[in-house]
């Protein structure tokens, strides 16, 4: 299987993901625990069935400390005693951000109100925008189906 489009190939796509890239650099360089950013991008892109993402950010965790265990357990966050309440209120603002459309209004003030109580404004405003972030990469990841499995961690960095 191959993509539908070489986006490495492109000068537009080039010049897109590179400033998506820039910004995503902004939020890992952030306050945000990495931990939590990690399991963020990796809950978005199980939403999204991006495989491609999913691959990439579950071998990345691995390669930055994080436990599989604990990466097997996130699409059952809510059951698995292994997560924060921290990492927990991440997630449900993750759900609920990514499955905007699904929810009459938006993301619901109480999600809002428990991620506020674990994380800083400026932690909030790196959560927020991951949040957006891992969106649109795994939308376009989706879109030209590009193919999962071969990431090697670190790859991009």
């Amino acid at each position: 299987m191959s993509a539908r489009l070489n986006v490495f190939e492109i000068p537009v796509a080039g010049k897109v993901i590179k400033h998506i890239t820039s910004a995503s650099k902004v939020v890992h360089d952030s306050s945000l625990p990495t931990a939590t950013q990690h399991l963020v991008t990796l809950r978005a892109s199980q939403i999204n069935g991006c495989g491609f993402c999913t691959d990439m950010h579950s071998k990345d965790a691995v390669a930055g400390g994080e436990d599989w265990l604990r990466l097997n357990l996130v699409a059952a966050w809510r059951e698995a005693t292994c997560f924060t309440e921290a990492e927990r209120a991440a997630l449900e603002l993750t759900e609920a951000g990514t499955r905007i459309a699904d929810g009459a209004g938006g993301v619901p003030d109480e999600v809002w109100e428990n991620a506020a109580k674990h994380y800083d404004e400026e932690q909030l405003a790196a959560l927020v925008f991951l949040i957006g972030l891992i969106n649109a990469f795994n939308r376009m990841n989706v879109i030209i189906q590009q193919p999962a499995g071969d990431y090697q961690p670190g790859q991009f960095a």
